[in-house]
């Protein structure tokens, strides 16, 4: 029997995500005045890097595992900024402050500035719900 090898990896989950939250970046500085829509997309985004967050270990550790600790550590400082930046939008988001969620979709925007999103991407409108559901799991 031969390896089972997972395509659906925490690489191509982070791009995914990635895109997604530059779609939605892209999106957000469309917006005139905050509406369901901004909520929508700020939740988003925020959740999207708290995802990122979340897989950055399960990344490491088959490097781990064969001692390469330094690429390892490199790893994680590169992708440290995920985890603030995300808990920074979300609160903001919860005490309506849209000149700190402005300060911080701009950090985020240059963490992001290499990935490339096209308009034709088939990354469709993730965002939609994304309020929703930070409501259901903030409770």
């Amino acid at each position: 029997m031969g390896r089972v090898i997972n395509v659906n990896g925490t690489g191509k989950e982070r791009n995914t995500l990635t895109r997604g939250i530059v779609a939605a970046l892209r999106e957000l500085m469309k917006q005139i005045e905050p509406n369901a829509h901004s909520y929508d997309l700020v939740a988003y985004i925020g959740l999207s890097l708290l995802a990122i967050n979340a897989n950055i270990e399960q990344s490491v550790v088959a490097w781990e595992k064969r001692d390469y600790w330094v690429k390892a550590d490199r790893f994680r400082m590169e992708w440290s900024w995920a985890g603030a930046l995300g808990k920074d939008m979300l609160s903001a988001l919860n005490s309506s402050d849209w000149s700190k969620i402005a300060l911080s979709a701009a950090k985020v925007g240059q963490k992001l500035n290499n990935v490339k999103v096209t308009e034709r991407s088939r990354i469709g409108t993730p965002w939609i719900g994304a309020w929703e559901k930070y409501q259901s799991e903030k409770l």
